[in-house]
């Protein structure tokens, strides 16, 4: 148990570089940028896998020692429980005045009546009658067990939280995406469909719950202040048959509030705007584009990003990679200018508007390397081949001409969602044993072991009445024990029955 209570106390202390340090898998730019401003010391703390806490070796080594130590520990403990269930109460012990609660008294009821009344009294206790060598007969009354019941209860508990919270991590699976709030489908049919995917140590994303999702619309309510304290979305989903029938199941989505359907859990994290530019090329040809942007102040959701747009028409890919159009900058959704900088005053999208740069040229969208969607290859901008066109503030409707009469004009914001789907499938489990967990300490808190030992002498020859002798024993914390024993000791002398 000594062993537990420091692996116990090794655990907590290796988990709080989890909460103070950011980790690789929750947010990877901020972790590059602390290594980074951290030179050495930063590039120390990543080798020794500070930044990925709850998967590393020494984090993962003092879980498993914790959960071996135990199994150590409940082993002979349970079987010693098993056997002290099946034994009897012990023997009265010879001289009960020497016991912490002593009672002595003579009365003129018969051993048997008393011995009646006792088993009568103590209803309810592990108990056992004796006939001893003098002609006494004594019980041996036991209660309190239920806090051993409890100790285990509560270890077991712990042990089984470890177990499950381990298979739910391999078994498991996150994923974020951004879905537009526009009523597009999106389904859970892959890792590809998610722009963040943690994936359990046996999960390999082939195999993930199918189910459909489509958010309708989306609302946000702000105090005075642009704090905001509501998001709620209509959506529809579908699972199970209803994929093979087409039925869609209408639910509201809140922050507090996930949907559950099929195994996992799809929750409402946070929402954004997408601008919507439409870009009319010297041919005629329109393409309007509605791509996700990044709050960049989250109290105002002013937000960055980038639009990246191919011309259509070009079968050449040389020279379509020359004709590559991008569009970055910022969106402020309640728009004022501060001198000429673009920021944003409220969250809502009261006055939208964007300042952007407008760049053509090679997006590098053919490199075959994944890029982000929130912003364009610098490197591209610094070997020239991609080249900044213009400069320019829209307000809604707006429109600005490139210098070969390309049009671009922004047309408005939509909002965006971001979604998190989890799958958990031990999480029931582990409810479970937290709930038995709670019950085992309240058990082994407030339940207290004792025992009472009552021995009954009939008189001496010459002598009248029968001796009774009580005493107790609190085999832990005595607080209270007196007076419980001074109730039972009163009615047995008194010959009463019950408690």
């Amino acid at each position: 148990m000594r062993t537990a209570l420091v692996l116990l106390f090794l655990l907590a202390l290796a988990a709080m570089p989890g909460a103070l340090l950011p980790q690789r898998n929750l947010n990877v730019a901020k972790t590059d940028e602390y290594i980074a401003a951290h030179g050495w010391w930063g590039e120390l703390l990543d080798r020794t896998q500070f930044f990925e806490v709850y998967g590393s070796v020494w984090f993962s080594a003092i879980y498993i020692l914790l959960m071996v130590s135990l199994i150590g520990c409940l082993a002979p403990r349970s079987f010693e429980y098993a056997k002290a269930m099946r034994a009897k109460p012990v023997l009265t012990p010879r001289k009960l005045s020497r016991m912490p609660h002593h009672v002595s008294t003579t009365t003129d009821r018969t051993p048997e009546t008393v011995m009646t009344d006792t088993h009568t009294l103590l209803k309810g206790w592990r108990r056992v009658e004796r006939e001893e060598a003098d002609g006494s007969r004594s019980i041996s009354a036991e209660r309190g067990y239920l806090r051993e019941t409890g100790n285990l209860v509560f270890h077991f508990g712990m042990l089984g939280l470890i177990i499950f919270f381990a298979l739910g991590k391999m078994f498991g699976y996150e994923g974020q995406v951004i879905v537009q709030a526009d009523g597009s489908p999106w389904c859970n049919s892959g890792i590809l469909g998610y722009d963040t995917f943690n994936a359990g140590l046996r999960v390999d994303g082939t195999d993930l719950n199918a189910f459909c999702i489509r958010l309708k619309d989306f609302e946000a309510r702000y105090t005075e202040n642009g704090q905001a304290n509501y998001y709620h979305s209509n959506m529809e989903y579908q699972s199970g048959e209803d994929l093979k029938t087409g039925a869609w199941k209408p639910y509201g989505l809140e922050v507090n509030s996930p949907l559950r359907t099929a195994g996992d859990r799809v929750y409402l994290l946070n929402f954004g705007y997408s601008p919507k530019f439409t870009v009319t090329f010297p041919d005629g040809t329109v393409r309007t584009n509605i791509t996700p942007w990044r709050p960049a102040d989250e109290p105002t959701k002013l937000s960055e990003g980038a639009t990246k747009i191919d011309q259509p028409g070009i079968a050449d890919p040389i020279e379509r990679r020359t004709r590559q159009l991008a569009i970055t900058g910022l969106l402020a959704p309640t728009a004022f200018l501060h001198g000429n900088v673009l920021t944003s005053s409220r969250p809502e999208a009261n006055k939208p508007a964007v300042a952007v740069d407008i760049y053509r040229g090679d997006l590098g969208l053919d490199a075959g390397r994944g890029q982000s969607i929130f912003q364009i290859d610098q490197s591209l901008v610094a070997d020239g081949r991609l080249k900044k066109l213009t400069r320019q503030n829209l307000d809604q409707g707006q429109e600005t001409v490139l210098d070969d009469g390309t049009k671009v004009r922004f047309d408005g914001v939509q909002e965006w969602v971001a979604i998190q789907v989890s799958h958990d499938p031990a999480q029931g489990w582990v409810l479970v044993c937290a709930v038995a967990m709670l019950i085992g300490l309240a058990g082994s808190l407030l339940v207290k072991r004792r025992r009472v030992w009552v021995r009954v002498t009939p008189a001496r020859e010459g002598e009248t009445g029968t001796v009774i002798e009580v005493a107790g024993l609190a085999r832990t914390d005595q607080a209270g024990y007196g007076e419980e024993f001074q109730r039972i000791s009163d009615k047995l002398v008194q010959g009463q029955r019950g408690n």
